[in-house]
Order: C-alpha cells, then structure tokens, then sequence
C-alpha cells in the first residue's frame, strides 16, 4: 500500500516511516522541506495521487494559542479536501490524551478543533490520543525553569518513549479505521514534579523542583487524572530508566 506520513521526517515520523518500510509499504516522508505543506497546500495533491492510508504526524511550528489554532485547522481542511479527491481509504492522527479535558489550553483547543474537522470529513479514520512522551522531558523543564527552580504540578502523567508510540501508530494505521479513538500510554504513572526531581537528578541538573498545584501545563491547571488515559489504553514496553538509559540524555550526563 502507499501511505503518506505528513510529518514523515519528525521524530515519530521518521520511526513511523521506517516500521512501513520493513513490513513492505511504500511510505512517502512528507514535509515543507519535501514541497508537501499542509499548511499552504502546495504539493498536496501530487502527494495524495494514489494514497491509500495519509498518517498525519505534523505540528504546529508555534505554540501561540492564535497560530496553533491557525494551523491545524487550515492544515486539517486541506488534507481532508485533497484526501477527498484521491479516495484515502484511512486517515490516522496523532493527538493527546487529555485534550477535551484542558480547555484552558490554546493548544489542548487547536488540537480538539483538529479531531473535529477528521470527524466531520467523512473519511474513515482513527484517531490515537497519547501521553506525553520521554522525549519531551526536557522541553517540559525549561517551559517550566524560573532561575534556579523548575514549578511543576503534581498531577500524574504516564509518559510513553517514542518507539512505542511509533509502534502504535503503525499498527493502527494498517488495521482497520475505528472510526473514533484510541488511547496509548507507557507502563507506569508518576507524579509529574517526582519525574521531573528524578531526570534533573539523573541529568545532575542542577535546578530544584516546586511542586506547584497552580503550575500550567501548555497553559491549563491540571487536575490529578487530567493526563492519564482511561482504562484499557495500550500500554508501551518501555519504562522510564529504560528509556533513559538509551537516551542521549545518558550519555551526556
């Protein structure tokens, strides 16, 4: 089959198109820097020509609530209109756990006007909502750094390392559309501010962690649960001190 990976060269993309590629597929990378945008248009047609499974892995380039809301609706319209016209048989999205329940996010919002518009296209579809993964860790702490502290929730999270999402979403992506949503998640759950004390500590990074009931989180307070998945969610094989010790992030430290 032909399946076309927007996002093709990211970090679950790259790992998405390279699953296809060893079970046979052709899988076709697909980004601005390969004349495909989602954003403009240009090249989405030519792309699509043949497509049987589009797997939309793209991100936003800002996280300003305007600009993030901007382009995935302008994104997911121009998909599904050039998905229309060559007959995609299965639209797969990556999303995240916990957007209907973070309104107060910008992007948690975007995200949520996105699954609206794949809903409403009449293409068959599934979307897989899922935690934050490892990779992100660091990205989450200096969003979160103020001089020498790092304010975050105590929320639970159950974070998931990029290979196991890569797995999931490919596995998806060649079984039949469910027409709604699954969940994935990693093994365990932890409270996000002793996640973050145990990559700092790891890391020898020096900041000290407040845990911070009011932290925000892409913009929204977190309730306890507002991050977990629901019951029955797939669960990934890769645990945190796995994950970690595989990372770049070990061997710097």
């Amino acid at each position: 089959m032909k399946i076309l990976v927007i996002g093709g060269t990211g970090l679950i993309g790259s790992k998405v198109v390279a699953r296809l590629r060893q079970r046979g597929h052709e899988a076709i990378a697909a980004s601005p820097a390969s004349g495909v945008n989602t954003l403009t248009g240009e090249g989405l047609d030519a792309a699509m020509a043949g497509t049987d499974i589009v797997i939309d892995l793209a991100n936003s380039p800002s996280f300003e609530d305007q600009a993030v809301l901007d382009f995935f609706q302008t994104a997911g319209r121009n998909l599904a209109t050039a998905e229309k016209k060559a007959g995609v048989k299965h639209h797969v999205a990556l999303s995240v756990v916990g957007t209907e329940r973070l309104k107060d996010s910008g992007y948690m919002r975007a995200k949520v006007v996105q699954e609206q518009i794949i809903r409403e296209s009449g293409i068959p579809y599934t979307i897989v909502h899922s935690t934050q993964f490892f990779e992100f860790l660091s990205g989450i702490i200096k969003s979160a750094a103020r001089d020498n502290q790092v304010h975050v929730s105590p929320a639970l999270i159950q974070p998931i390392a990029s290979d196991d999402v890569a797995d999931a979403v490919t596995d998806v992506a060649l079984a039949k559309p469910v027409n709604g949503m699954v969940e994935i998640a990693g093994p365990d759950a932890f409270g996000l501010d002793a996640l973050v004390e145990r990559f700092l500590t790891l890391t020898h990074d020096p900041h000290q962690v407040y845990t911070d009931v009011n932290a925000r989180y892409f913009g929204a307070v977190l309730q306890e649960e507002s991050l977990l998945p629901a019951s029955g969610a797939r669960l990934g094989s890769v645990n945190f001190q796995t994950w970690f010790d595989r990372s770049e992030f070990a061997q710097s430290a």
